[in-house]
């Protein structure tokens, strides 16, 4: 039986979601990608994550670095950066339907990530799936831009929808939005609380999963980790 995410607590989800992200850091071990410590090109501020992800990282901050970080996000609130207007599921079921996926323009120019300090991520354990999919097979120094393999990107996919139907009920947005949403005590409450009307200008409604995102070629060598997602969420 699949867990339905409307009636967890919340320890529960951010244990749920330790699981995902454990799955895929393993799945990024047997890959050999040329990222390293301080190859920082990719930490931009148009990173995009759920409010689930967002409320573990406020979450486990202590009161003096959540004030700093709270002041260093509204410092941040008049960048210019990347507000999805899709979610990962959302985009599943455009193409289950044969709806056109919108286009959306992505600059890395606009900014760094607000978290970014010397080229170091400060929560770097507790980073965002975002963060963590972005597998360069090349130094991205060198060309400008990223180089990540196919059936990476089909895992990557993967795990989006099973966070997003992880954290029914919330939100995904740019990285900025989801925490000024939660620099608000009351979307905190309510976040905590489960409620299931919370609304936010910036951020969009998740989704549950509607089919998987698995072209034809990946759909056998996918199985067993597909299996093993789908093991996490089950009783």
């Amino acid at each position: 039986m699949i867990y339905d995410p409307f009636y967890m607590d919340m320890t529960l989800k951010i244990a749920l979601l330790d699981q995902l992200y454990s799955l895929f850091d393993d799945y990024a071990n047997t890959e050999t990608i040329a990222c390293k410590r301080q190859c920082a090109i990719c930490c931009t501020c148009n990173m995009t994550l759920t409010t689930l992800e967002g409320y573990k990282i406020i979450s486990l901050l202590d009161a003096r670095a959540k004030s700093a970080l709270v002041q260093h996000i509204y410092d941040a609130a008049e960048q210019r950066r990347f507000k999805p207007q899709l979610t990962t599921n959302q985009m599943a079921r455009h193409c289950m339907t044969d709806q056109e996926i919108p286009d959306e323009i992505i600059d890395p120019a606009w900014g760094l990530c607000l978290f970014l300090s010397e080229n170091e991520c400060p929560i770097y354990p507790i980073r965002p799936f975002g963060c963590r999919c972005m597998m360069s097979r090349i130094n991205c120094a060198d060309t400008g831009y990223a180089d990540i393999d196919a059936f990476t990107l089909t895992v990557a996919n993967l795990f989006h929808q099973f966070i997003e139907h992880l954290d029914q009920g919330g939100m995904t947005g740019n990285l900025i939005d989801v925490l000024l949403f939660f620099c608000d005590d009351n979307n905190l409450n309510a976040y905590q609380s489960n409620k299931t009307d919370m609304k936010a200008a910036d951020l969009i409604p998740n989704s549950p999963i509607p089919v998987l995102m698995i072209p034809p070629e990946h759909r056998e060598r996918v199985e067993a980790l597909l299996e093993a997602l789908q093991k996490v969420l089950q009783k």
